[in-house]
């Protein structure tokens, strides 16, 4: 238990990836899962939209 009582879980580590570099520096990059093309764009207001 935690200081408020609480039990604490551990979540395993993910792999974590930068945006900025998946889109090189620009403000889209392809991402291929199980022969499927999906787009990754980033918007101006600088949120993702993952598409198919």
């Amino acid at each position: 238990m935690n200081q408020t009582g609480s039990t604490s879980i551990e979540l395993p580590t993910l792999p974590t990836h930068r945006a900025e570099e998946l889109t090189q520096g620009g403000n889209q990059a392809l991402i291929v899962l199980n022969d499927q093309v999906y787009s990754l764009r980033i918007t101006r207001a600088g949120k993702l939209i993952l598409t198919k």
